[in-house]
C-alpha cells in the first residue's frame, strides 16, 4: 500500500513511522517537512497529502503538526478525506472502525516513538468492515449537502 506521510515542522518521529510502515511493506509518499527536512506551511502540506489520498495515488495518509488540530483540519477540507486526529490507539483503531477513516492525524508535540508505533500499528491493523458504514454515507450525504 502506497501512504502518505507529512508533517509542516521536521522531527525524528518521522523517521520511526516511516521505518514502521516501510517494516510492514508499505511504500511512502513523503510530503512537507518530512521530505525537504525543511518548516512549511500545515495548510499547504495537509492540502498536498490529502490530495494524493483522495486521487487514489496514497491509499491512506499520516499527517502530523504541532497539535495535530490544524493538519487535521486542512486534510478534512479535501472531499473524500475522512482524517482523525488520534492521541491512542484506541482512538485510531475507533477511528477506522466507525469512521472508515483514511488519514491519519497525529501530533509532534505529544509523541514519543513508542507511542508513534502502538498508534501507527492500532490504525494499520484494524479492517474498517462493515461497522461503520452506515454513518458514513450518512457523513458523505452531510457533505455532498454543504459543499459550495
Amino acid at each position: 500500500m502506497r501512504v502518505a506521510l507529512c508533517s509542516d515542522d521536521p522531527y525524528p518521529v518521522h523517521a520511526t513511522l516511516q521505518r514502521e510502515l516501510e517494516k510492514r511493506g508499505h511504500q511512502v509518499e513523503r510530503f512537507g517537512a518530512v521530505a525537504s527536512g525543511q518548516e512549511e506551511p500545515w495548510p499547504a502540506v495537509a492540502e498536498a497529502a490529502a490530495l494524493a489520498v483522495a486521487r487514489g495515488e496514497c491509499q491512506m495518509g499520516v499527517l502530523l503538526c504541532w497539535t495535530g488540530t490544524g493538519i487535521c483540519m486542512a486534510a478534512n477540507k479535501v472531499p473524500g478525506i475522512r482524517a482523525a486526529l488520534c492521541g491512542d490507539p484506541g482512538t485510531a483503531a475507533g477511528a477506522r472502525t466507525w469512521n472508515h477513516a483514511n488519514v491519519l492525524c497525529l501530533s509532534n508535540r505529544t509523541l514519543s516513538d513508542d507511542m508513534a508505533k502502538e498508534i501507527l500499528a492500532a490504525w494499520l491493523d484494524t479492517d474498517p468492515g462493515d461497522r461503520g458504514s452506515a454513518g458514513v454515507r450518512m457523513l458523505m450525504e452531510l457533505d455532498g449537502r454543504h459543499r459550495r
